[in-house]
């Protein structure tokens, strides 16, 4: 699990492809590479990943192709910064919100606007996810944890969301750089699709009941 607190933006060494079946990225990340151990788990841009090799300030990971289709991972190249985050130990302080590194979708960034020292993004997502995001809710857009300052109509057929960047995480994450058209991976919070999937077995027996039933 993670919470969406972004401890360090790695470099993007080396993208070994193999066609849309896997691919293996090499990061450079002093801090983050220190005390990761072989098998670790890390998000990358909101992605959780599992560290396959470690060597000093440098490490791999291996991406499948489930990954590559769903998410921005297949995009990287050699060059780009990445959002770093290491798993939370069991009992460690949960600042941000709950974060699996499972991607929703990907999202696009449709308009950004300077407002005095922080700064308004609208991200455009696909329109299944739309029901997921609400006003003042926690959503994680490239691994960083924030609260939805706004979103789109219900039934809206271009459904999005807005946040809002202080200068801190403007400064210590990627979402300081991003254009307008830039692809961002999306993860809504996970208690809404849990609720959603309770209220469709709402009424059925379950359990002993459904055993009861037969």
């Amino acid at each position: 699990m993670f919470t969406g607190i972004i401890a360090e933006q790695g470099q993007v060494l080396s993208v070994e492809r193999n066609g849309d079946v896997s691919a293996t990225v090499r990061l450079h990340a002093p801090g983050t590479a220190e005390d990761l151990a072989h098998g670790g788990s890390i998000a990358v841009n909101g992605v959780c990943l599992t560290a396959t090799q470690i060597d000093g300030k440098d490490f791999s990971v291996d991406v499948m192709g489930e990954t590559l289709v769903r998410t921005t991972i297949g995009d990287l190249d050699a060059g780009d910064a990445v959002n770093l985050e290491r798993c939370v130990p069991a009992g460690g302080r949960l600042d941000g919100h709950v974060v699996q590194g499972h991607v929703d979708g990907v999202g696009e960034l449709l308009e950004r606007q300077a407002l005095g020292n922080w700064d308004r993004l609208r991200f455009g997502v696909p329109g299944p996810l739309a029901r997921y995001i609400a006003e003042k809710g926690s959503i994680a857009v490239d691994g960083v944890s924030l609260t939805v300052t706004a979103v789109s109509h219900a039934g809206e057929t271009a459904p999005w969301f807005e946040v809002g960047l202080i200068p801190t995480t403007l400064a210590e994450t990627g979402l300081g750089a991003k254009s307008v058209g830039s692809k961002v991976n999306v993860e809504v919070d996970v208690l809404a699709k849990y609720t959603e999937r309770l209220l469709a077995f709402a009424g059925r027996p379950s359990g002993r009941r459904a055993e009861e039933a037969k």
